[in-house]
């Protein structure tokens, strides 16, 4: 393969900065067990604060996050709702099932969105035989759905249908800043519904490690308990939580450049013949596009584009996703977008 010169594969692989390194290095640091460390204690305040919980936990990721999340809010045999499309039912390895026995019942969205009559349908009715629905799950924005954002009064009539039959909601905010930034929408007021919340420090934030869980003073303190207990605990945590300071304070408003640049490059390869992207659906930073019409499947089309020097991710044979982020600019979208003109035209 030739060495990269632009990386689409996925907003995880943007890198630090030399500015957030250099804080890095500079964190105060302590014992995060035993809550000693300065710098995770300033990143949690802050993230409880931005979500508006009443505390917060950093955990070394995301899906953490969630695996965490769901067996606090779970007992084995329950069963979560989500969207067929839900990152714990595609991208953590059976979850769910393997470390806290939940099932998980999948509603038939349009683009990771789901509706609160679909919510209300699925929610089981109390017996001895079904298993108990106990937790709604949301994903904002929806990864496999396009990078969409959830409309705000779509989230406040799901999350009332669950909390109105006993229900609890956990928000899956990997990409919840990129929420903010494209609709201008606080991430408080999307947070608000939900019993628990957290957002991903290592994509478009640019930080090399972690992602934060907010909830219920109480929450948070179970929380801790499967923090330790799935192997989350940290020591000198602090130079990693510095980064997620950094991040927070300074690359959340430029996430509307990545949005642009996906946008662009939409529009670009919407002119090439034999690849079709839904220019509608590209709302933050992810473009999924088709490559069937150019007599390429889409790991055919990724092959050629890494021997140009391009990668982007092919999700299945015929559709790809391309992902814009902080170390990819307006010239790297377009010289990707040129390179998939001539892999296509041969």
């Amino acid at each position: 393969m030739n060495q990269l010169r632009v990386d689409l594969y996925s907003d995880t692989q943007s890198r630090p900065s030399a500015q957030m390194r250099r804080f890095m290095l500079e964190a105060e640091v302590g014992d995060e067990q035993r809550g000693e460390d300065p710098s995770v204690i300033r990143l949690c305040e802050m993230v409880a604060k931005l979500l508006g919980k009443e505390d917060a936990i950093f955990l070394p990721s995301g899906t953490m996050c969630n695996e965490i999340a769901y067996r606090v809010h779970c007992e084995p045999g329950d069963e979560i709702i989500v969207d067929k499309t839900g990152h714990a039912l595609h991208f953590e390895t059976g979850g769910p099932a393997a470390l806290s026995g939940v099932m998980t019942r999948p509603l038939d969205g349009v683009r990771g969105i789901f509706s609160a009559e679909q919510v209300g349908a699925a929610i089981r009715r109390p017996g001895h035989h079904d298993p108990a629905s106990r937790l709604l799950s949301v994903e904002n924005t929806s990864n496999l759905g396009g990078g969409t954002v959830w409309p705000i009064e779509r989230i406040r009539e799901v999350t009332a249908v669950a909390k109105q039959a006993g229900l609890r909601s956990h928000l899956d905010g990997a990409r919840l800043m990129n929420a903010v930034v494209a609709s201008g929408i606080a991430a408080r007021d999307y947070a608000a519904p939900f019993d628990s919340a957290w957002i991903c420090l290592t994509k478009g934030l640019a930080a090399p490690v972690g992602a934060v869980l907010a909830g219920s003073a109480e929450f948070i303190n179970r929380a801790w308990r499967f923090k330790h207990q799935f192997g989350g605990a940290m020591r000198q945590a602090g130079l990693i939580a510095a980064a997620g300071v950094y991040a927070l304070e300074n690359h959340v408003d430029r996430l509307a450049d990545d949005h642009a640049n996906a946008r662009h490059f939409a529009e670009l390869i919407a002119e090439t013949p034999g690849i079709s992207v839904d220019l509608d659906s590209v709302q933050t930073n992810m473009i999924y596009f088709n490559t069937s019409g150019s007599g390429l499947s889409a790991p055919q089309v990724n092959e050629r584009l890494l021997a140009r020097g391009v990668r982007i991710g092919d999700i299945d044979d015929a559709v790809m996703r391309a992902v814009t982020h902080i170390d990819v600019d307006r010239a790297g979208v377009e010289t990707a977008a040129r390179a998939l003109r001539e892999v296509v035209q041969g």
